[in-house]
């Protein structure tokens, strides 16, 4: 059995050309890893940009996630961002950091989940850098297209508009306390925390539906919903019976560790569903979950203020 070299062993520029050999880049990927910079086609004229970390410790624990989990959460947190403008991804650009300890095995596996992730929706990665480090960080920068069409802001709500939301809300969160508290149930629950499933493709059909505003829920359902009413200048009434069948999907987790499933559903992200303002139908697969008001700015919940967890905060004391 050949023994596993680690990264100190192997040297940067062939671990780089270990973990780039062999992968298959899209069109839109004129020229990859290789020169000092990448080429990448830009068929609109514009860029979509939007960058994004993980930290070992803060973001993720490699005694819970595989490295190939830990790939594909990064890469799908940042395609998220670009579905959430109403673009498609085209390309990633990775730096990675890590002890000249670490396995070549384990950074060949973060790579695989990477590309697998981008794979999905059909974008390459073109490039990167690897750097010593005491632990774990991958730092994501993604690149999208529009095809001729405005992105989707956060600022064009408007009141009397449905709010609607693609995909499931509450899950990551339930699946983290479930690892958190060490219950060995659940197994969906503590998977979707390991890697989202952002509803790739709904961004760009949200677009074309009419989209006033849009975003994904990385911090979570109410402190997201608040970007979108702080930058609109609307308040946003959101229906708990619309909510029902998330909430009602996390009862018995919430049980298992002593949680109301409300905190999950309204404050807990990671999601990476798609939250939109409409004027008119919703997309399929969409659901309407509350309506835009009047400003001021605010969030509520059947009418009142929402007294819990409303999201994660990067430097709050709440999350560290």
């Amino acid at each position: 059995m050949t023994p596993d070299r680690t990264l100190g062993e192997i040297g940067e520029f062939a671990t780089i050309h270990q973990v780039v050999r062999g992968r298959r880049q899209p069109a839109a990927v004129e020229l990859g890893p290789g020169d000092d910079a990448a080429v990448v086609a830009a068929g609109d004229g514009r860029v979509l940009v939007s960058t994004d970390m993980l930290v070992e410790g803060r973001h993720f624990r490699l005694d819970w996630s595989t490295p190939h989990d830990v790939g594909r959460k990064a890469i799908a947190q940042n395609a998220a961002d670009i579905e959430a403008m109403g673009g498609h991804p085209t390309a990633f650009v990775v730096g990675f950091g890590a002890p000249a300890h670490t396995s070549a095995r384990h950074v060949n596996a973060l790579a695989d989940g990477m590309w697998a992730e981008a794979e999905r929706v059909g974008a390459g990665i073109a490039g990167g850098d690897l750097v010593d480090c005491p632990q774990w960080v991958v730092s994501v920068t993604v690149l999208g297209d529009l095809d001729g069409r405005a992105p989707v802001l956060r600022s064009g709500a408007r009141p009397g508009s449905a709010v609607a939301v693609v995909g499931e809300l509450g899950y990551s969160a339930a699946g983290y306390t479930l690892w958190r508290k060490d219950v060995q149930m659940f197994d969906d629950l503590r998977r979707r925390h390991l890697v989202p499933q952002p509803p790739y493709g709904q961004g760009l059909a949200a677009a074309e539906a009419g989209a006033q505003a849009m975003i994904d829920v990385s911090d979570g359902l109410v402190g997201d919903l608040r970007h979108i009413a702080q930058a609109s200048g609307v308040g946003i009434d959101l229906a708990t019976d619309a909510l029902a069948a998330d909430h009602d999907a996390l009862v018995a987790a919430g049980e298992a560790v002593d949680t109301d499933p409300w905190s999950w559903v309204l404050g807990g992200g990671e999601d990476h569903a798609l939250l939109a303002a409409f004027t008119g139908p919703v997309p399929p697969g969409w659901r309407v979950i509350g309506r835009v008001l009047d400003g001021p700015a605010r969030v509520l919940i059947d009418g009142k203020e929402w007294q819990g967890y409303a999201g994660w905060e990067a430097f709050s004391p709440a999350d560290n």
